[in-house]
C-alpha cells in the first residue's frame, strides 16, 4: 500500500452464512486518478468485493480504507463523495428523466444542476420522458447520471454498458476517461473485457475469491502468446518453412493449409516470416499478425486456475 491510495484492501474475506467463503484474503490498492477493473466470471467475488468497498456491506475480516475512511463503519464521512452506478437503478416509472434526477439531486451534497447531469449523459433531450418510456440504453444512462450527480472523488461502475449500443458505449468510455483525466477514481466491474482493456490502468482478475492475476494491462496481456496465422503457399510444406524455434515460436497448428502460431516474440517471428516469403518470392495469404487480447489472457487465466483445482 502506498500514502497515496485512496482505496486499500488488505487480506479483504467475505463469508455468508454456511460458512460459504465469496472473497478468500484479497489485496489490493488503487491510487488517486486511476481506473481500476476488477474483474471475474460470475461468482468469483466481484460483488461481495464491491459492496464492502461501497460501505453496503462490512468485512469478515481483513482492512478496507476508501478516502482513508472505514466505509461501513464510517459510512456518513465516506457515502457524499462517493458515486455508485449499479446495474439497475430502479427508478420510478412515471417520473420523467428530468424529475428523476430533480429528486436524488434534493439528497445530494453538492449536486450538479438538473441539465448539466443529463447533458453528461446525452439525455439532455429525453430530459422530460418518463423513466418507464426510456430504452434499455437509455436508463443505464440515467443511472450513470445519478452516480455522477454529486462530483464524486470515487466512482463505482457495475456492468456501465450493458444494454448499450456501440455509440452509446464508445461515449460512456470517453466520459469515464475525461473523469479520470480529471482526477476521479474509478472502480469498474464489467464483463466486456475489451471495456476494461480500452479503459484500465490497472486490474485485477478474481477466481473462487482470490486474485488469480492483476496489474497493469499491458503486462497481463504480454503475459500471454501472440498470434500470426497465414495460407501455405501452393507447393510448400510446414517443413519448407524457416526453423519455428528459432523464429521464436512457442507453438503451431494446422487446418488444412491454414497455419497458426504462437509466439512471445511476435515481431522476431514475423519479421523472420515475411523475409522468408520474399526470399522465396511467395505470398502468405491471409496473412493475420495480432497481439494477445486481454480476452484471451482471461480465458487462459481461468483454464489454468481450473486445471489446478
Amino acid at each position: 500500500m502506498t500514502d497515496t491510495a485512496v482505496i486499500e484492501v488488505e487480506d479483504l474475506r467475505r463469508s455468508y452464512a454456511g460458512g460459504f467463503e465469496a472473497v478468500s484474503g484479497i489485496s489490493f490498492s488503487v491510487a488517486a486518478g486511476e481506473l481500476f477493473a476488477l474483474l471475474g466470471t460470475n461468482g468469483a467475488g466481484k460483488t461481495s468485493t464491491v459492496e464492502v468497498l461501497e460501505g453496503l456491506e462490512r468485512p469478515t475480516a481483513g482492512r478496507v480504507r476508501v478516502l482513508g475512511h472505514d466505509p461501513y463503519r464510517e459510512r456518513g464521512v465516506v457515502r457524499p463523495r462517493i458515486g455508485v452506478m449499479l446495474q439497475e437503478g430502479g427508478f420510478a416509472g412515471e417520473l420523467t428523466a428530468a424529475e428523476t434526477v430533480r429528486m436524488w439531486a434534493g439528497c445530494t451534497t453538492g449536486a450538479r444542476p438538473v441539465g448539466e447531469a443529463l447533458e453528461m449523459v446525452g439525455l439532455g433531450r429525453r430530459r422530460d420522458v418518463r423513466v418507464k418510456q426510456l430504452s434499455g440504453g437509455e436508463k443505464r444512462r440515467l443511472d450513470l447520471a445519478m452516480a455522477l450527480l454529486g462530483r464524486p472523488e470515487v466512482l463505482f461502475l457495475d456492468e456501465p454498458t450493458t444494454g448499450l449500443d456501440a455509440e452509446g458505449r464508445r461515449e460512456t468510455w470517453e466520459l469515464v476517461r475525461g473523469l479520470r483525466d480529471t482526477g476521479t477514481t474509478v472502480v469498474l466491474t464489467t464483463h466486456y473485457l475489451e471495456e476494461a482493456e480500452e479503459l484500465a490502468d490497472r486490474l485485477a482478475i478474481l477466481h473462487e475469491g482470490r486474485i488469480a492475476a492483476g496489474g497493469r494491462v499491458a503486462d497481463v496481456v504480454s503475459a500471454q502468446p501472440s498470434h500470426i496465422s497465414f495460407e501455405l503457399p501452393d507447393g510448400y510444406l510446414v517443413g519448407d518453412l524457416p526453423p519455428l524455434a528459432a523464429l521464436g515460436v512457442s507453438s503451431h497448428e494446422t487446418a488444412g493449409r491454414t497455419v497458426r502460431l504462437r509466439t512471445p516474440e511476435l515481431q522476431r517471428a514475423a519479421t523472420g516470416l515475411l523475409v522468408w516469403a520474399r526470399e522465396n518470392r511467395v505470398e502468405l495469404r491471409g496473412l493475420d499478425v495480432r497481439s494477445a487480447s486481454l480476452e484471451e489472457a482471461f480465458m487462459q487465466i481461468a483454464r489454468e486456475q481450473e486445471a489446478t483445482r
